[in-house]
């Protein structure tokens, strides 16, 4: 990373133009070349630098659904069952974590009746119980990384 990829990156988390061409918006914000901030930031995507650039939805705003799940997996299984749950386009943050609970990841759905199915299939599929832990109450935390 250079010194405009880190303004790219401290600058963007902030928010992002709502317009007709967003990324000429940013690019005169930042000072440089709407072309040059795309391919920055297809480059930071592509190269793992970001793990990923764009929106964040509020599932329940927009008629569906968000919960927050967890498998106790097999160390030998670990990659084969992320592979399966991942496969699932509805399944986002899935990381590792150092418990018996050792996969954790986010189900966001369209409706509500959706999650449910989601953690069946994913069941059915791994052969592995889903510890299913909706939200009780929501708080914001305003997370930036300041690089």
């Amino acid at each position: 990373m250079d010194a405009t990829d880190r303004l790219i990156v401290n600058e963007l988390q902030g928010g992002f133009p709502v317009a007709d061409r967003p990324f000429a918006e940013a690019a005169t914000l930042l000072g440089i070349d709407e072309d040059d901030l795309i391919e920055r930031v297809k480059r930071l995507c592509d190269h793992g630098t970001l793990s990923r650039f764009g929106p964040l939805y509020n599932a329940e705003r927009l008629g569906g659904a968000v919960t927050l799940a967890a498998l106790k997996v097999p160390a030998a299984d670990f990659q084969r069952i992320a592979a399966a749950v991942n496969a699932h386009p509805e399944v986002a943050h899935n990381y590792a974590r150092e418990d018996d609970l050792n996969m954790w990841f986010v189900i966001a759905t369209e409706t509500p009746e959706r999650i449910a199915e989601v953690i069946a299939d994913i069941e059915a599929e791994t052969g592995l119980r889903i510890y299913d832990m909706p939200k009780i109450e929501e708080f914001y935390v305003g997370l930036r990384f300041q690089l």
